[in-house]
């Protein structure tokens, strides 16, 4: 439902909601937010509320400083962990320069131009998350420790599972703000866990998944815990991955997937650097079901891209590469633009790879080629990528190389 900013004022003063959160993210999709009274938000959907963009990583030096902040109303979420007195919302926001053109570095804007790029050739992307985090223990100073909550294993229940009521928590808190959990469950690493989404449009899928951060790491810390979503929280144990899964809202009869999955194969190398933007992302590949090769396959988990059991509507491709470090609003740009050049020019998927890649031969494997295996080697695919310079703002890439 679509909501007027006259609408939102209203209910603010009929629900006497004192604070308004206006968040955003930098561009590598760090949360950031500006608390301002009920009274001002008129002034904010109007004309903005200024910032110090030179705070902020990659946004601004101190000779061009000043940004502004306009709230989205469909974004509007009550905060439920917040007092009752003194009620708190918030809103995700559209970043503009002071003569009110789009600010190059809001990367939820890049996201809002693909999808209606994408609407112009005659389809829409939805997306589902899957997203890993780790839970640690906390000391008596309430610092983080790497001692993991349990030590449990894939799919573990209580009592060996610790986690499952805080997932629960989670879970319940995600869903009065508007946000569907699909599963949730233990994961293979200790103190390991996942909570996937029911699929949703892209914009609100990205949004999503920037709030279901920062709930987690709140309900963690409210349990004396500490939400870790780091691509490799312990050396010796599984990762933290992001599967992404991506559908074509218009593909009854899955005509057009093929053709889009075979445009994100094409363009993976040169976009991994903001799916994996990290050194220690680059530790995953290869290893506890995070893929190294560009392949694809249906139910095979070694795979980079996997078309899982399903019918109907829920028909998709997962994606198995990218990490929680990745800004979501970066991730489904450049995977709605590589889909929309592989649906574009008509490609076909390369042949099916219904082998282990984690345990076959190596004579087998030097067939396919490969992910960057370093942050080094994807700032270079970046760099020399005409696909990335063709979609992403000069300076982003330049941040991330």
């Amino acid at each position: 439902m679509e909501y007027t900013a006259d609408e939102i004022i209203q209910y603010v003063r009929e629900e006497d909601i004192k604070f308004i959160r206006l968040q955003f993210c930098d561009v590598y999709g760090a949360q950031k937010n500006i608390s301002i009274m009920a009274g001002e938000l008129e002034r904010a959907f109007r004309h903005g509320i200024a910032f110090d963009a030179s705070a902020v990583h990659g946004f601004g030096t101190e000779a061009h400083s000043d940004l502004l902040l306009f709230p989205d109303p469909n974004t509007l979420t009550a905060m439920p962990w917040r007092p009752e007195n003194g009620r708190v919302v918030r809103m995700t926001c559209s970043i503009k320069k002071p003569d009110g053109s789009i600010f190059e570095c809001d990367t939820r804007s890049l996201l809002r131009k693909a999808i209606a790029d994408a609407k112009a050739a005659g389809i829409e992307f939805s997306f589902g998350s899957e997203l890993e985090f780790y839970l640690f223990k906390l000391d008596e100073n309430g610092e983080r420790t790497n001692i993991p909550y349990d030590h449990a294993g894939y799919m573990d229940i209580a009592p060996d599972d610790r986690g499952e009521n805080v997932r629960r928590q989670i879970c319940l808190t995600l869903e009065q703000m508007g946000i569907i959990p699909e599963s949730s469950h233990h994961e293979e690493g200790p103190g390991q866990n996942e909570i996937d989404f029911h699929y949703a449009d892209a914009l609100k899928a990205a949004d999503d998944a920037m709030c279901f951060r920062n709930v987690v790491k709140t309900v963690a810390h409210a349990n004396g815990l500490y939400a870790d979503f780091s691509p490799r929280p312990l050396e010796d144990a599984p990762g933290n991955g992001y599967h992404i899964n991506l559908s074509v809202k218009n593909d009854e009869n899955h005509i057009i997937l093929p053709s889009v999955i075979a445009g994100i194969l094409e363009h993976i190398k040169d976009m991994t650097l903001f799916l994996n933007p990290t050194d220690e992302s680059y530790k995953r590949f290869g290893k506890n079901k995070a893929p190294k090769y560009i392949s694809w396959s249906s139910e095979n988990r070694s795979q980079l891209v996997r078309i899982p059991a399903a019918a109907g509507e829920y028909r998709r491709a997962e994606l198995r590469s990218p990490d929680p470090t990745t800004n979501p609003y970066l991730a489904f740009t450049l995977l709605i633009y590589a889909g929309l050049y592989g649906y574009k020019n008509g490609l076909y998927l390369p042949p099916v790879s219904d082998i282990n890649l984690f345990s076959a031969e190596k004579s087998v494997t030097d067939s396919y080629d490969t992910l960057p295996a370093s942050l080094d080697e994807a700032r270079k695919a970046a760099k020399h990528s005409g696909f990335i310079s063709e979609h992403l703002p000069e300076r982003i890439v330049d941040i991330y190389c």
